[in-house]
């Protein structure tokens, strides 16, 4: 005797297409959100751009040490003290001084460290260092 007449699972022969209509849904309302319309219906006297002048860039001064220890700040020779009175002036007409200090090669250490502390007690905080690139060997 036989329970149950019609099988327990029939074939699938409709296709669901709900989840295909929500994407396509979905992506319609993408496209609709992304794209930008193009208003240019309207005649309008859009205003001019005010022309600004560039500020000029600020001119670093330059700090040369040679070999022998002797200073130079602008090509204008220097030692230590009046070093420090030309930066300390420099400084009240410009507050954002920048200073490159250029050593030579065979200028000891103790020198420029002499030009970066004077640097540091009148507060140039701006500093660099002038290098030239390595030869690539």
């Amino acid at each position: 005797m036989k329970k149950c007449s019609h099988t327990a699972h029939e074939t699938l022969t409709e296709l669901n297409i709900t989840p295909l209509l929500d994407l396509a849904f979905v992506l319609l309302v993408i496209f609709i959100i992304t794209t930008t319309p193009l208003v240019n219906d309207l005649d309008l006297n859009l205003p001019n751009a005010s022309k600004h002048a560039k500020d000029p860039p600020r001119k670093a001064h330059y700090i040369t040490v040679e070999a022998n220890g002797k200073l130079w700040i602008d090509k204008k020779d220097v030692d230590l003290i009046a070093l420090q009175q030309t930066l300390v002036s420099l400084r009240l007409d410009d507050p954002d001084l920048s200073v490159i200090v250029r050593g030579d090669g065979r200028s000891k250490y103790r020198q420029i460290r002499a030009v970066m502390d004077v640097c540091q007690q009148v507060n140039v905080v701006k500093v660099d260092l002038a290098t030239e690139a390595a030869d690539k060997k």
